[in-house]
């Protein structure tokens, strides 16, 4: 089942229209795009750039259903998790367990109180129990990030966790975990700002918000490093990274959101409280993919 999930698999944006329902319409036309056009290698809902934490149950479902109706079996879907007990986190996953997604991407709990080691590998062995599916760590939230040695205890112990979704900037604890947990989970980027090294290491893909942002230009860069093009896999990267630079705020999935409508795809409006786009920020993204040959 792992293998089915590698290369570049965009966290997909939530499409709020202004009554703060989802655009169920926008998110079929999101999803159409980057199987269709862009040729993604899957998809991931409910994520962080899908705002995920703002979500409720219901939500949660309905958007993975829309995704999973859209894409009819043509990449794998991957359905987010965002919540702070092991109860809440197995309702979501057995609300979208008959939907048939390839995994769930769950965080650890991101409350203040830290569990141990011990109670954050059992968290994962009773959601991977109770809802029969595969499980990706999401590997986000700085007061619970779970070291390499962890997450490799985690996967070994645990069979239905079979990845990890490694966030943050520091890589060189994305080369340690692929060193250690490489051969038999995959590891997927989220250093949005060096997709390319993290390719160059062995990362088994991304899943990223920088992804959904200039989808085309980071399957690019994926083949590129595929087929060993570093020349051009380094001008990518030169393209890509002052997009991130200028995306890169507390309101990043708003700032993703913008991207996708100056490239000409409805993305809706950040949930509140999060801020649209600022008229300080929007200038330096326009800016930024214009000088990536994404917008006029």
């Amino acid at each position: 089942m792992r293998e089915r999930i590698f290369g570049i698999v965009p966290p997909m944006t939530t499409p709020f229209s202004s009554d703060d329902t989802i655009d169920e319409a926008a998110l079929r036309a999101e999803t159409r795009y980057l199987i269709e056009t862009v040729r993604v290698h899957g998809l991931a809902v409910g994520g962080s750039t899908g705002e995920g934490h703002a979500l409720s149950t219901d939500e949660v479902r309905r958007i993975t259903a829309v995704v999973t109706e859209e894409t009819q079996g043509r990449v794998p879907v991957i359905a987010g998790i965002i919540t702070d007990s092991t109860a809440s986190a197995v309702e979501r996953g057995l609300a979208v367990k008959d939907l048939g997604v390839a995994a769930l991407q769950v965080t650890p709990v991101h409350y203040l109180f830290r569990p141990d080691d011990d109670a954050m590998l059992k968290h994962f062995d009773t959601l991977a129990t109770r809802t029969e599916l595969p499980i990706m760590i999401y590997n986000v939230v700085p007061w619970t990030y779970l070291s390499p040695q962890l997450l490799d205890r985690i996967i070994r112990a645990v069979p239905g966790v079979i990845g990890v979704k490694q966030s943050a900037g520091d890589m060189k604890l994305l080369a340690d975990l692929l060193l250690l947990a490489g051969s038999h989970a995959r590891i997927m980027s989220a250093v949005d700002a060096l997709l390319y090294p993290s390719f160059a290491l062995g990362a088994h893909g991304a899943i990223a918000a920088i992804l959904t942002a200039a989808p085309r230009l980071c399957v690019e860069l994926w083949d590129a490093v595929q087929a060993g093009d570093h020349k051009h896999a380094l001008a990518l990267h030169e393209k890509l990274l002052p997009i991130w630079n200028a995306i890169s705020q507390d309101n990043l999935p708003a700032n993703v959101k913008y991207c996708q409508e100056l490239q000409g795809r409805a993305a809706g409006v950040p949930r509140a409280p999060m801020p649209p786009t600022s008229a300080e920020q929007a200038p330096r993204i326009r800016e930024a993919l214009k000088n990536a040959g994404r917008v006029a």
